[in-house]
């Protein structure tokens, strides 16, 4: 009885074994179809909207730094512009997110004339005569017109 037993186990699975093995298709031995892979281009999600809606041009950055509300609270990053449209006021706003201590987001916005960081250091490229800003954490500086009498656009914010 035990060796009936033990014949019947064995030709379960292996009859498993042949409806699992039919069940994987793309798997069989032979095909060369390779499997899609995952590429991170780190685009800016939804940038094509948020530029025909607010005129903001964000490119690409690691998702540390992103596009806020500035009625949300105090933001970590807030850029002022001349442009005062219904949307941005003149002040467009960034939060910092992870641990803060790093973050990295290339945009475009013309007009700039000061940039204010909250509690994160923050680094600005800005297209004008300075090229890099240097904002200390809870600070502000003037930049474009205001500080050397030319129009600036923000080119990258750095934490």
């Amino acid at each position: 009885m035990l060796s009936r037993a033990r014949t019947t186990l064995i030709s379960g699975i292996g009859a498993a074994a042949v409806v699992l093995g039919a069940a994987a298709p793309g798997l069989a031995a032979g095909t060369d179809t390779a499997l899609p892979t995952a590429v991170e281009t780190f685009e800016y999600p939804g940038a094509a909207k948020i530029l025909k809606e607010r005129g903001i041009r964000l490119e690409s950055g690691d998702g540390h730094i992103l596009l806020t509300d500035c009625k949300a609270g105090n933001p970590d990053i807030s850029v002022y512009t001349k442009q005062r449209d219904e949307i941005n006021q003149g002040r467009i706003c960034f939060k910092v997110t992870g641990n803060g201590k790093k973050g990295y987001l290339a945009l475009e916005i013309p007009d700039v004339i000061a940039i204010a960081a909250g509690k994160y250091g923050t680094w600005a490229s800005v297209g004008g005569p300075t090229g890099m800003v240097n904002v200390p954490a809870n600070d502000i500086k003037a930049v474009g017109e205001p500080a050397w009498g030319e129009p600036a656009t923000l080119l990258a914010l750095q934490v």
